[in-house]
């Protein structure tokens, strides 16, 4: 019978300048490195048993009944400059699935070039692909709203990159749709009214049922938005590339390139290669997201009737995410220090504990895993603290003792790329069950000579 996906495909059913149809190119050695049982069964796939065909399959040789592949268009704001066509350069959509969850994407990513891979080839080498699954996993396990990973494999053919061939590779992501601000923007651009009409009752369709026309969908979005980056920022995590084609409607994290969970805390670390100006830097990230939810904002006045009552209605609607975001803060932050009811007279003392954290370069995770004992010299602080009865369940339910550290990711990546697969599935292991104990190989932080201080943009 073979592997079984119950596709029900609806994105295919917009008009075709919302994306083209093409299939994968196939590769030459497919073999499956990881592949997510669990995420699978939830999904309501049968038949994946055959390690050979689940390859197969998952490197796009093999199409299953009923995807319908396509490579989605959108434009995006990429460090601030606009670009009116990006577009899926190397990611073809298979379809979606139906679940009492909801409705989600499956996607290959590293597939082969398409019309929108502006002279890239189309594929991804072993490093992003396995830097994507373990991040996006562990971001899961953590409750963070992220798009996830169903399978990896390699392909058997080289992929050339600035340090010479590296092993390809192919990941199959998961999502709860595709969808992003730069979508929108792509159409905003060409002034394409119908579409953006039809993107937007889409996307309030399939995402926000409730929400009342384009300002509700505004609405609906900065309060997953405000969300998200709040839950980012309580667990040190720096996304690295806030571009507006990173930025989902869901709600989920998405695109994991430069990406990277601080150890050292400061507010103003940047690790991103290529954000040679710090503009998405961890402090930076609320301003941000934003600032993003202002273009597309701007993206909705082409369907809003008069252009300058649209501009003042949405300028205004705009002004409430920085406390829709001062709030998921303190709610997130507030958890971590066992204060399910914190308040914005909390707010002091949460960030007397971040403010020593910096002065003292403390690591992020471990600092907040030790809790209730405190680094030295607060003790004052640790006594207002008590003073609020902290539940100390919901200290260990929050504060995670492990996260997929940089050098650890990298070490994996370097044996993989030599053939050694075990170093990747131990990690995945244990950054999968962040809330437990862990072999201190794990929880460390780097040694100085193992410290690293930029990451790259997964290509």
């Amino acid at each position: 019978m073979g592997l079984q996906i119950p596709f029900d495909n609806t994105y295919v059913t917009l008009p075709e300048r919302f994306y083209t149809r093409q299939g994968a190119t196939p590769v030459r050695d497919p073999q499956l490195f990881a592949f997510n049982a669990p995420l699978a069964q939830a999904l309501g796939m049968d038949g994946t048993g055959d390690r050979v065909e689940l390859a197969r399959v998952f490197a796009g040789n093999t199409a299953p009944p009923g995807a319908e592949p396509l490579a989605q268009l959108y434009a995006g704001h990429q460090f601030g400059g606009f670009s009116p066509q990006l577009g899926d350069g190397r990611a073809l959509l298979l379809g979606e699935v139906e679940t009492a969850q909801g409705r989600f994407d499956i996607q290959l990513k590293g597939s082969g070039p398409t019309p929108y891979s502006r002279m890239g080839d189309g594929r991804a080498w072993v490093g992003p692909v396995i830097r994507e699954y373990l991040m996006s996993e562990a971001m899961a396990a953590m409750g963070v709203p992220t798009t996830r990973a169903l399978a990896a494999v390699t392909t058997g053919e080289p992929v050339l990159r600035e340090d010479g061939p590296m092993p390809g590779a192919i990941l199959t992501r998961v999502a709860a749709s595709h969808i992003r601000v730069g979508t929108f923007q792509a159409f905003a651009a060409r002034d394409d009214r119908d579409a953006l009409q039809r993107l937007t009752d889409y996307t309030i369709a399939r995402h926000f049922p409730n929400a009342d026309g384009p300002m509700g969908l505004l609405q609906a979005m900065m309060e997953v938005q405000a969300d998200l980056v709040a839950r980012w920022m309580a667990i040190g995590f720096i996304h690295g590339v806030m571009n507006t084609d990173n930025a989902a409607l869901s709600g989920e994290t998405i695109d994991y390139g430069p990406c990277a969970f601080m150890d050292r805390y400061h507010p103003d670390t940047v690790l991103s290669s290529i954000d040679r100006q710090g503009r998405y830097a961890y402090s930076n990230q609320p301003p941000i997201a934003h600032w993003n939810i202002a273009q597309f904002a701007s993206a909705l006045v082409p369907i809003m009737g008069d252009e300058d009552e649209a501009v003042a209605e949405l300028t205004e609607a705009i002004k409430a995410f920085p406390p829709l975001y001062e709030a998921a803060w303190l709610r997130h932050f507030g958890a971590k220090f066992g204060l399910a009811d914190a308040t914005p007279d909390d707010r002091p003392l949460i960030e007397a504990f971040l403010t020593h954290m910096a002065h003292e370069g403390l690591d992020f995770t471990n600092t907040f895993a030790a809790l209730p004992t405190v680094p030295e010299g607060m003790e004052d602080w640790a006594r207002r603290w008590q003073a609020r009865l902290p539940d100390m369940d919901l200290v260990a339910r929050t504060n995670p003792q492990v996260i997929p550290r940089l050098h650890r990711i990298e070490a994996v990546i370097a044996a993989a790329v030599a053939g050694d697969f075990a170093p990747f599935d131990e990690m995945l292991s244990v950054v999968t069950a962040p809330y437990a104990k862990a072999d201190t190989r794990h929880t460390a932080p780097p040694a100085e000579q193992e410290r690293v201080t930029r990451t790259f943009c997964g290509t």
